[in-house]
This record gives structure tokens, C-alpha cells and sequence, in this order.
């Protein structure tokens, strides 16, 4: 098929420059708002309603992987991968918002009114030295040119694919625009684009998932044609792609060959349940919690959030496998299959429509890299800078510093997101590992456990953060049992190291003490 760029793209265009005008706008709106203090830059000044909150949370965390990468895996391999990590990351949204967001909300006020992750953990333990601090802001900062990078692949993808332009070209134009209106607006055009690009991204996921099925035959004859490749639409066996020495699937008389299906074990299935684990050590999500207007309306936030991640995720599993069936030879590679929504979006829906529909990629994408460059600047300006550096540099110099940090992490994110051929799926697992071991254990012991000391935590943010880089480079292509997700092993040993460490010594300070004991009895 050709999809290169025709008369009618002009459409596509308009609608998608309608979206980018709309959200370049509202960061020079809420430019003057945002520059008053750190904290409003920082966290819109622990302002936001409900709804904002609920679906900025959602929107910054599934980025341009919920449209691209989630299907891609579905279209490639089948089921049992997108399935079950969808449902990995379902629970642990509920359970996120269920046991982390009310107490990170009082807590946070409570521990010096901090306004980012690494503040909080410092804050928490009472860290002079502002060790954790430091710790924190580094893994940020390490982990969050990864993801930023993930996203400005999406971007690239997206017009490539749409028009046909040159990959790198539009990347680097995408990545432009995300950093023009996060380095202008703040957190508050970040949470007010994110309330747009929420709402367009579940949309957009269900009218794509409605229109294939339309375009597949009916339901009947969509699950006819997946059930006749083995293993494609099961839970516990995966698809397996017959690949020629290039690597792409081989393909006869217009059909995609598959080999026997190959085995799904509860090891592989743990592993993508793991994913749900990762929620717990997420900033972006994170620093969503303690930007609620009032730790009351956690409840409301819950509930939007869970049942729009349910829906999307659902939509973005089903698009995949029924894009195989709409198109089961278009792409022969899992890189190239994360295209799946881009091209379903040009066949089903009028131009006009069909831009507003994958503006829907770009707004996931430019949800997630605003969030992440914003909370870098931040781990850098407010946690390094001051908290180091110049602990009496005033609220301008400290937003300079934070702007200066954007540039540079917007470069590192442009290098790694170069080679067209990432898998956005791939980079976004490694760096969801690395928050997820790194923050995750250390975020449930400081709201949890009254014995948890500055020791423990520096030893669980280190373990975890080490165990997913050794895990995944040297440990994991050994296979078998060793071929599990990241996440797992390194979150169960940042957790035991939380314990451990704790218990072999000094017990908190009473200060400390006391504080966590009153927390959860303030009204914020």
C-alpha cells in the first residue's frame, strides 16, 4: 500500500496544526501563572480538580506506547503479551490510587510542603546531607532520557509513516513543539494539555477498534481468520513469525507464515503482570498525587482513572490483533508493526477526521515527554542546584536552571531516538523497570512503615536501580527463569534491602517518628 503524501493529507495536516496551535496556546496562557513561584512550575500549585488530575496521571504514563507500541506487540506475536501486561498495568493503576495517592498527597505537605519526588524522599528521612535527594535526581535523570527518547521515536514514526517524510526530520520537529510548550507553560499547561490529550487518546482508541472491526467482516470472521494462525488469540501460548535472514516475516501468496506456537509459561506471565508493579515508582504519576487540590478528592480521581485506563487498554490490545487481520501482511517486523493505529486511522476515517483521530499519537507523546522533561528540570534546578549547589538560589534561578536542564535532556532524547528502527515497547519496558525498582518499594515503605530510615531507603533506590541494569544486560539473556521482566527481581530486592538495612540500624529519629505518625490525621 502507498502511503505516501496526496492531496488529501492537506486535511490530516489542518486538523493536526489545529492541535498543535491549541496546545502551544495554552502554554503561553498559563506561562505567567506557572513563572510566579516553584511551586506553581513545578506543581501547578497543588490546584488541580479531580478530573485533571485522573487523566493527566493516565495520559503522561501511557505516552505514544498505548497507541504504538501496545498494539504493535498484539499485531506481531498475538494475544498473550499485550494481554497480559494490559491487564498488569490495569491492576496496578486501581492499586496505585488505592494505596499511594491519599498518603503521598498528606505526606508530602506534611514533609516540608515538598514539591517533587526526589523533595519528598529527602524531606521524608530528614536528610541533612540530601543524599536521596541527589540519588533521586540522578536516576531521574538517567531513566528519563530513555523515556523522553521512547516518545520522540513515536513522533518520528508517526509522520513517516503518515506522509512519508524522513523519519529524523520529524522527529526532531515533534520533539520542538513538546519542549516549546512544557519550557514556556510548566506543570499547568503540561495538566491541561494532558486533560485534551486524554480525552482525545481513549477516543481515538475506540473509534479505531470500532471501524476495524467494521472493516475486518464482523467479529465472526475477524476471530475465524486470527484462531487459524496457532496460538494467536491465546492466553497461554504466543504467535510465532516464520523470519528470513533479514529478520522480517516471511510472507506467501499474501499471507504472513507462522511456525507452531510457542509455549507461554507462568514465568512469562508473571513477568508481564510485573508491569503493574512499576506504578508504584512512576514521578510522573507520582507527582500527580501531590497536586490534587485536597487529598478528598483521591476517590474521584480513582475512579476516572481506572475505568479509562480499563477502556484504553482494552481498545489498544483489540486494534492489534484485528489489524492483522485487516492487514496481516503490511508489516513484518515488530518495530514496524507499532504503525498498526497510524495506518488503520488513514484507511478508516475521512482526512479531516483521520488527523484529528492520530493527533491522539502525538498528544500521548507529547503528554509523557512534557511530563518527563518538566520533572527532570526539576530533579536538576530544585534538587541539585538548590539543594546542593546554591541553597539560597531564588525561585528565577532556579527556574533558569531548570530550563537550561530541558535543553539538554531534550538533545539526549533526540540522540536515542534516531534509529527508526526502536521498538517503543522495548525502550519503554527498560525504563519503566528502572523507576518502577528505583522509587516503587521505597514510596510504599515510607508510607507504610514507620521503621524505614534514611540508611534503608538509600540502599533500596541503589539495589533496585542496579539490579535492573545488571539484570537486563547480563543476567536475563541467559533465559529460562532468568528471562523474567526486570522489574520483578529488582522491586523484591530493593524491598528486602529497604528491610534489611533498616533493621540493622539506627532506628528514626523520634522527630521522624512523629511525623509519620500524625501524617494521615492532617486535612490537605
Amino acid at each position: 500500500m502507498d502511503f505516501g503524501f496526496l492531496p488529501s493529507d492537506f486535511w490530516v495536516l489542518l486538523a493536526m496544526l489545529i492541535y498543535f496551535i491549541v496546545v502551544v496556546v495554552i502554554g503561553f496562557v498559563y506561562a505567567k501563572r506557572s513563572n510566579q513561584s516553584t511551586e506553581n512550575y513545578f506543581l501547578g500549585g497543588r490546584k488541580l480538580g479531580p478530573w485533571l488530575t485522573a487523566l493527566s496521571a493516565e495520559a503522561s504514563d501511557m505516552s505514544g506506547w498505548l497507541l504504538m507500541g501496545l498494539p504493535g506487540v498484539a499485531y506481531f506475536t498475538g494475544a498473550s503479551d499485550a494481554m497480559w501486561t494490559a491487564i498488569g498495568l490495569a491492576i496496578g493503576t486501581y492499586l496505585n490510587w488505592l494505596f499511594v495517592a491519599k498518603r503521598l498527597r498528606k505526606y508530602s505537605q506534611v514533609a516540608n510542603n515538598s514539591i517533587t519526588l526526589p523533595d519528598f524522599f529527602s524531606n521524608r528521612f530528614h536528610d541533612k546531607k540530601n543524599i536521596l535527594m541527589t540519588i533521586a535526581a540522578l536516576i531521574i535523570l538517567l531513566f528519563f532520557c530513555i523515556y523522553v527518547g521512547s516518545c520522540f521515536v513515536t513522533c518520528g514514526k508517526l509522520f513517516a509513516t503518515l506522509f512519508g517524510m524522513d523519519y529524523a526530520t520529524m522527529m526532531i520537529l515533534g520533539a520542538i513543539i513538546v519542549f516549546l510548550y512544557t519550557f514556556v507553560g510548566g506543570y499547568l499547561s503540561v495538566c491541561t494539555t494532558d486533560l485534551i490529550q486524554g480525552s482525545l487518546m481513549v477516543c481515538a482508541l475506540v473509534i479505531v477498534f470500532v471501524g476495524s472491526v467494521a472493516s475486518a467482516g464482523g467479529i465472526d470472521n475477524t476471530v475465524a481468520f486470527l484462531q487459524s494462525i496457532p496460538g494467536f488469540l491465546s492466553g497461554t501460548e504466543i504467535a510465532t513469525p516464520i523470519l528470513d535472514a533479514s529478520g522480517q516475516q516471511v510472507v506467501e501468496n499474501g499471507m504472513p507464515l507462522f511456525g507452531a506456537a510457542g509455549e507461554y509459561g507462568i514465568i512469562t506471565i508473571v513477568s508481564c503482570l510485573a508491569w503493574g508493579l512499576g506504578y508504584f515508582g512512576m514521578p510522573q504519576v507520582l507527582v500527580r498525587f501531590m497536586s490534587v487540590s485536597h487529598s478528598k478528592e483521591i476517590q474521584k480521581s480513582r475512579i476516572i482513572a481506572t475505568v479509562w485506563v480499563v477502556v484504553s487498554l482494552t481498545s489498544a490490545v483489540c486494534i492489534g490483533l484485528i489489524g492483522r487481520s485487516v492487514l496481516p501482511d503490511e508489516f513484518l517486523t515488530q518495530a514496524s508493526a507499532e504503525n498498526i493505529f497510524i495506518v488503520l486511522s488513514q484507511m478508516l476515517l475521512p482526512a479531516f477526521f483521520c488527523g484529528l483521530v492520530v493527533s491522539g499519537i502525538f498528544a500521548a507523546s507529547m503528554s509523557s515527554s512534557s511530563s518527563y522533561l518538566l520533572i527532570s528540570g526539576s530533579a536538576v534546578a530544585e534538587n541539585i542546584f538548590r539543594g546542593l549547589i546554591k541553597k539560597d538560589a531564588t525561585d528565577a534561578q532556579v527556574m533558569i536552571v531548570a530550563r537550561i536542564t530541558l535543553v539538554v535532556v531534550l538533545l539526549f532524547g533526540i540522540v536515542i531516538a534516531l534509529d527508526e528502527n526502536s521498538s517503543i515497547f522495548m525502550v519503554v519496558s527498560y525504563a519503566w523497570a528502572g523507576f518502577g525498582a528505583s522509587f516503587g518499594p521505597l514510596m510504599l515503605m515510607s508510607l507504610y512503615w514507620r521503621r524505614t530510615n534514611f540508611q534503608g531507603a538509600v540502599a533500596g533506590m541503589i539495589v533496585g536501580a542496579a539490579t535492573v541494569l545488571i539484570w537486563n544486560t547480563f543476567i536475563k539473556p541467559l533465559g529460562g527463569i532468568f528471562g523474567i521482566y526486570e522489574l520483578l527481581p529488582a522491586f523484591i530486592l530493593s524491598l528486602i534491602a529497604i528491610v534489611v538495612v533498616s533493621l540493622l540500624t539506627k532506628e528514626p529519629d523520634k522527630e521522624i517518628a512523629d511525623e509519620f505518625d500524625r501524617y494521615m490525621q492532617e486535612d490537605c
